[in-house]
């Protein structure tokens, strides 16, 4: 597929530091159209890998031959260029950020640092007014991007020295932020489209920073525009005041639920990102250990994985998530199912398997509703530390017996069922559940035996292991599904003491 002109137009420039003529094949590049923007964001991503690394060689040579004019001109392009990299993926992504509880002088001040150490800002005399108990629910990350944008747009407006002031304060019960500057101003046949891409009064400017402001403001519900000179109780009052007001957040949102996505092809993680972004926070990650490190900040709702993932697989990374939480919960997905997968799935806690390609997206949807939807099941508190019945839905009265040997080898006791008619009892420590109970096969077995654990964990035997009935268990929330090995009474007591997290015979 041939590179489209605009955007090899724009590589090119990003390569070689050519800010105009960067900001120019943007701009045709943003008439192609909806696709050619997202395979520009796209591009860009990729960019700052290798931009990381001449920003960071450019750095250890400083280090090495000491501070140079040269090597600072180098790193300032660098950032330069991060900068348009970022402004634009910010205006092309239609994802919504994850958002919390912040206090707005982090991101505020962090915004400041970054300003003071740009070697440009050092003509700039920089004041900021920040108090730390002024909170919104936001991303800390974007405000930061908003509020040095915002400095950005002051410092290139004025040629020579200048004087820059931020203000965080309250309008009533309102957060709200002010960037003032004692610059030229500006012009008042730019007021109006200030915030389209590529709209700017200096030279210095990529025409994105504004308009990225407005965006950022927009997922944070708050309003951006000029505001009055004086808002600023200086002398003289400053030529130009910013304006973002943050609406109110008396009372914290409802928490998102959290997806995370892991697997190695971007396009899998994007289709996940787009069938669900507006329902829940979508995290990705490429690699079980990727998984990891977002797991270690924090626990999510519902982990959807691929299961031959490079490195960590996805059921090493199911076995690793449940150690960090125990309630963790997981989705596997393959290409290439299999039942020694499935049953290891099984034993793992996963809730589901989704298999490769997906014939329905609209099922994959609905299926990961559900998922979000269920509280994970607490083990039940009726059984006491003592407690060693096990309950075993089971009519064949040979069987019964075998799976009762079985159950006694770990030193636990079996009730058999050979009926639906119940007897009502503390809950278990455990359920066996025989997918060919007669009285009630296959679904309504699984159905039976989970309703009868009350949250301890059940166990399917069948006479004929099937992909099939391993999916079924699986899904109804079975701790496993084994061949009845009735052959074998210790390889049953075996497998059933690993059910049960007993000590095996």
């Amino acid at each position: 597929m041939e590179t489209p002109a605009p955007l090899a137009q724009l590589l090119q420039a990003l390569e070689v530091g050519d800010l105009p003529a960067a900001r120019a094949a943007a701009a045709a590049l943003q008439r192609v159209g909806a696709h050619s923007t997202q395979l520009a964001a796209e591009v860009l991503h990729e960019l700052r890998q290798p931009l990381l690394g001449v920003k960071a060689y450019a750095q250890l040579l400083a280090e090495d031959g000491g501070p140079s004019g040269p090597l600072r001109l180098l790193l300032a392009q660098v950032e330069r260029m991060e900068q348009i990299v970022s402004d634009y993926i910010r205006l092309a992504s239609e994802r919504p950020a994850p958002q919390q509880r912040l206090s707005l002088a982090a991101p505020i001040w962090a915004a400041a640092r970054l300003f003071s150490i740009n070697p440009d800002s050092a003509r700039i005399s920089l004041e900021v007014e920040a108090p730390e108990d002024i909170t919104i629910q936001g991303n800390a990350r974007l405000i930061e991007q908003l509020t040095l944008n915002l400095l950005n747009n002051a410092r290139d407006a004025m040629a020579g020295r200048g004087r820059v002031k931020v203000v965080l304060t309250l309008e009533g019960s309102s957060p709200v932020l002010y960037v003032a500057d004692w610059g030229p101003g500006i012009p008042e046949d730019l007021r109006e489209r200030m915030f389209e891409p590529y709209v700017t009064a200096n030279k210095r400017g990529t025409g994105l920073g504004l308009a990225v402001c407005r965006r950022i403001a927009q997922e944070h519900r708050a309003q951006i525009g000029l505001g009055s000179p004086g808002l600023i109780r200086d002398v003289p009052p400053p030529a130009t005041v910013f304006r973002v007001l943050f609406p109110t957040t008396d009372a914290p949102p409802t928490r998102r639920q959290r997806l995370l996505v892991v697997d190695d092809e971007t396009i899998i993680r994007m289709v996940f990102r787009d069938l669900m972004g507006k329902e829940c926070e979508v995290i990705e990650a490429a690699s079980g250990e990727e998984a990891l490190d977002q797991l270690r900040q924090g626990p999510v709702d519902l982990i959807v994985t691929d299961k031959n993932l490079p490195g960590l697989s996805g059921l090493e990374l199911a076995q690793q998530a449940r150690r960090l939480y125990s309630n963790s919960r997981v989705i596997l997905m393959t290409g290439y199912p299999s039942l020694v997968t499935t049953q290891q799935a099984l034993e793992l806690g996963v809730v589901d398997y989704l298999l490769k390609p997906f014939d329905d997206i609209r099922q994959v949807r609905a299926l990961l509703r559900t998922a979000l939807s269920e509280q994970p099941v607490l083990p039940s508190l009726g059984a006491g530390p003592e407690a060693r019945r096990v309950d075993v839905l089971e009519d064949n009265p040979t069987t019964a017996r075998i799976i009762s040997e079985a159950l006694a080898l770990v030193g636990l006791e079996a009730r058999v069922l050979p009926t639906i008619e119940l007897t009502a009892l503390a809950s278990p420590v455990g359920v066996v559940v025989s997918w060919d109970f007669a009285p009630a096969y296959g679904r309504k077995a699984l159905e039976l035996g989970k309703a009868l654990a009350q949250g301890a964990p059940f166990v399917v035997l069948a006479e004929h292991l099937t992909m099939e009935t391993a999916l079924e268990s699986l899904r109804a929330g079975a701790a496993a599904c084994l061949p009845k090995l009735l052959s074998d009474t210790t390889a049953l007591s075996r497998e059933l003491s690993r059910a049960f997290k007993r000590d095996a015979p």
